[in-house]
């Protein structure tokens, strides 16, 4: 049985708490991680529009952003470490904070987390708590890995998660590893988280990721 630690000690540890993820990415790589651009999304719905990146790296991609949709839209940039490329600007925001506790003060239109889940212990809370703060037409998309959410064993759940992400509304792509929905929910969910493994080693991207356990 691996050794599973709370979300606490979890955000210590070196694998979730470094210096090297989602740094230099920008916007052309958001683009193909999610498969459409948040900017034109955004462009094209009447102003003023909220974007929430969750895991956002250094933001260089909303620093981008801005330039593009300088007055059409709030960017707010959460990253668990500060290791920004620059200060805020009037159209960012840019905050050091855990998506397991922090919150936005307001509903938000779009959320984007481009491969910072892989690194969040209790996945499945997350994603109920992302849900829960969209607009009645906001989108969610992440990249996810399924694998990643296992039984206390250590055996991945499949179906039983596949199953429980549709039942809850989300669209799940296994081949690009894509996860959206859209608009404002409140998932529920069968499983209990129990805490997770620092040392599940590296997921289909190449690099070292968190495996997420939870009792049925």
């Amino acid at each position: 049985m691996p050794e599973l630690l709370d979300d606490t000690h979890l955000e210590q540890t070196a694998v979730v708490a470094n210096s090297a993820m989602n740094r230099d990415r920008r916007l052309p790589a958001y683009r193909r991680e999610l498969g459409f651009d948040p900017v034109a999304w955004l462009a094209a719905r009447p102003a003023p529009q909220r974007w929430l990146d969750v895991g956002c790296g250094s933001a260089h991609a909303l620093f981008e952003a801005d330039e593009t949709l300088s007055g059409h839209a709030r960017i707010i940039g959460l990253d668990l470490v500060d290791y920004f490329g620059g200060p805020p600007r009037a159209g960012i925001d840019l905050v050091t904070g855990s998506v397991l506790t922090w919150r936005p003060d307001e509903p938000v239109d779009l959320i984007t987390s481009v491969h910072a889940l892989h690194y969040v212990g209790d996945k499945l809370a997350a994603l109920t708590r992302m849900s829960s703060w969209l607009t009645s037409d906001g989108l969610f998309a992440a990249n996810f890995d399924a694998t990643s959410i296992r039984d206390t064993g250590g055996v991945p759940l499949g179906r039983r998660v596949t199953t429980a992400l549709r039942d809850n509304g989300f669209t799940y792509t296994a081949r690009s590893h894509r996860l959206t929905r859209g608009g404002r929910a409140l998932p529920r969910w069968e499983f209990t988280y129990a805490g997770a493994d620092a040392h599940a080693g590296p997921n289909y991207t190449g690099q070292d990721a968190v495996a997420s356990h939870y009792r049925l």
